[in-house]
């Protein structure tokens, strides 16, 4: 069995880069098989920059609040030094810029616990990327189950702090996204500009649901998380959150779960008149909105790349690579091989599309 350092990626200034709970036999054989450094991505003789826009990480002084576990891998510092691993890590896989977010696990806690875990976790990210910006930015982390103080958080993050949007969770304590509960929040992420940076969590799993996701085949992740995602995104759009804020810049983890590939079902749905959809709700066909999402890159195989972007778009997909999860070994080389796609289209899934929508630096600016 691996020794349990081998599942900590990272600690530097306060920030830990861990696992998410998969098996550590898994990760330490996904670490073995990477090679030492990439070369840079060039396309037609321009050098290109990639940005990773999912990337766990947290910040242990605010986890230590909690006092529950966070996943099943602990973490220890690592000896030497943790960041030019962390950066290693990066090259191996081509990645100039990680986009970090740090999974809610605080829905359930009071506002005054769950302001201070904000505040520290906010405050120790800022501090990590603003010392090393030509590698990192990040979301901010949000005390989502108060939505004023969520909004304010945003707010602060994003115009001092240097955030780039805010990460939440497919829901919130039983409540769904879509629940006019959250429309401040929403409101203020779209008056900002922020990216909402949406992930699935185990704790949205119904009980009665997480008995059967028992068993063999890791179900609770491999079919929880897509499908959490999945009625997150779908409620966004059958209750008319979408439509209530036009502007409203969602980033679904995970290839966005089932929705890219069977959203036509619910375009046929709303056309069948036994179907109870309220009239006028939502204003456009489902598989519309997959065009006003945006979702990262993580669906496997070169011919489910492929289908994402047929369904939604070239435009509206971006690199993901849940690190420090052993998903993916090569995430710029599944998008250089995915047939079908133009230079332009790569060039903006790797990289372009990313850098305009969180509103990075051009690269080679100061």
């Amino acid at each position: 069995m691996p020794d349990r350092r081998a599942f900590l990626k990272e600690v530097a200034a306060g920030i830990a880069f861990v696992g998410c709970g998969l098996a550590e036999v898994a990760a330490s054989a996904a670490q073995a098989a990477r090679p030492a450094k990439r070369p840079p991505l060039v396309i037609k003789g321009r050098r290109i920059r990639t940005v990773d826009i999912h990337a766990h990480c947290l910040v242990p002084k605010a986890t230590d609040l909690l006092k529950r576990p966070v996943n099943r891998q602990a973490a220890h510092p690592l000896e030497g030094q943790p960041l030019a691993a962390r950066m290693a890590d990066m090259d191996a896989q081509g990645i100039d810029i990680a986009v970090l977010s740090i999974n809610p696990n605080w829905y359930d806690v009071d506002r005054d616990l769950a302001t201070e875990i904000i505040r520290i976790q906010n405050e120790g990210m800022a501090e990590f990327c603003a010392a090393h910006a030509d590698r990192f930015t990040a979301f901010a982390s949000i005390a989502l189950q108060f939505p004023e103080l969520a909004a304010q958080q945003l707010e602060q993050g994003m115009k001092t702090m240097g955030f780039r949007g805010a990460a939440i969770g497919c829901s919130v304590a039983g409540l769904e996204l879509s629940d006019p509960k959250f429309h401040p929040f929403f409101a203020k992420a779209e008056a900002l500009g922020a990216v909402v940076f949406v992930h699935p969590q185990a704790a949205g799993t119904p009980p009665d649901f997480a008995n059967r996701l028992k068993g063999n085949g890791y179900l609770s992740n491999v079919i929880w998380n897509p499908l959490e995602t999945t009625i997150a995104l779908s409620h966004l759009i059958f209750e008319g959150t979408l439509d209530r804020f036009p502007g409203l810049k969602i980033c679904a983890a995970h290839g966005g779960g089932y929705l890219p590939s069977y959203m036509n079902r619910s375009d046929h749905a709303c056309e069948l008149s036994q179907t109870p959809c309220t009239p006028g709700v939502p204003k456009k066909h489902p598989t519309e909105y997959l065009k006003q999402m945006y979702f990262d890159s993580l669906v496997f195989t070169p011919e489910a790349l492929r289908h994402l972007v047929a369904e939604v778009g070239s435009g509206q997909v971006v690199v993901g690579t849940d690190y420090p999860f052993p998903w993916v070994d090569d995430p710029i080389g599944h998008v250089m091989t995915t047939p079908g796609l133009t230079d332009a289209q790569r060039e903006a899934i790797l990289g372009g599309t990313a850098t305009r929508l969180l509103g990075l630096p051009a690269p080679g600016s100061r």
